[in-house]
């Protein structure tokens, strides 16, 4: 039975950590909201769980994952349960919980990365929180991005099996997840990334060699990859980068 995964379908978001896993793990996985109503799918079979008073644990907002009767809501949680299910985490309690760990920080800096844009609330447009914008953002370039890089870049040189993983000596979701926030770094401030990213080459080495992944690099090469766009987490206003 396929995992079920549950984001909108319009954008990357916090549900392109769940899908890179998935997509790297070769995992067999349905992307309800992009499918079709007339089959049961969609954004109303994803409302279903959060609106529905059958649901007795309802996730707050997507993405969530369907796994039968299990429902995880939050990216960290789902690559919780899933990182042992698709062998993307190590067997013991210390590496499943460091890799958590790193997971939450990556969290950390997604959920700043956001904020430079919807510094003031998210139901707010953009232009209605520019002002607050602009310094929110000039404080995430020119400190807060070298301080997470640096800290990415620590864990990999201190990594008792070396460099080339997060955790232990094989591809975790964590290393995917970082992947993904280097590119939507580069994306979003494409000035400031370059410049950061001069001074981690471990995080940089880290963020090519998954691209060279084979199931990576197919997914990242097909229709499935929803390019970035100014309504996901990372968006591109020229006037935030510098």
């Amino acid at each position: 039975m396929p995992y079920e995964l549950h984001y909108w379908p319009g954008i990357q978001g916090r549900g392109e950590f769940v899908r890179l896993a998935l997509e790297a793990a070769g995992a067999d996985y349905v992307d309800v909201a992009r499918g079709c109503e007339g089959e049961g799918q969609g954004i109303p079979a994803m409302m279903h769980f959060i609106e529905s008073a059958a649901v007795h644990q309802p996730p707050f907002a997507p993405p969530f994952l369907v796994d039968g009767k299990t429902i995880v809501g939050q990216s960290a949680a789902i690559l919780l349960y899933l990182g042992p299910r698709l062998g993307l985490v190590g067997k013991s309690e210390t590496a499943r919980l460091w890799t958590h760990q790193i997971q939450l920080t990556i969290a950390d800096v997604v959920a700043e990365a956001h904020d430079t844009h919807h510094p003031v609330g998210t139901g707010l447009y953009y232009e209605e929180q520019k002002t607050e914008a602009l310094r929110r953002a000039r404080e995430f370039r020119t400190a807060r991005i070298r301080k997470f890089l640096a800290w990415f870049e620590a864990v990999l040189v201190r990594n008792p099996r070396g460099s080339a993983h997060l955790v232990g000596g094989s591809l975790s979701y964590a290393d995917l997840s970082l992947f993904q926030l280097v590119e939507g770094l580069l994306y979003a401030f494409p000035k400031a990334a370059r410049r950061a990213l001069k001074n981690v080459p471990h995080v940089m080495a880290l963020h090519d060699r998954v691209a060279r992944h084979r199931r990576v690099a197919a997914y990242l090469a097909s229709e499935r990859r929803i390019p970035f766009n100014e309504d996901g987490i990372f968006r591109r206003y020229p006037e935030l980068d510098a």
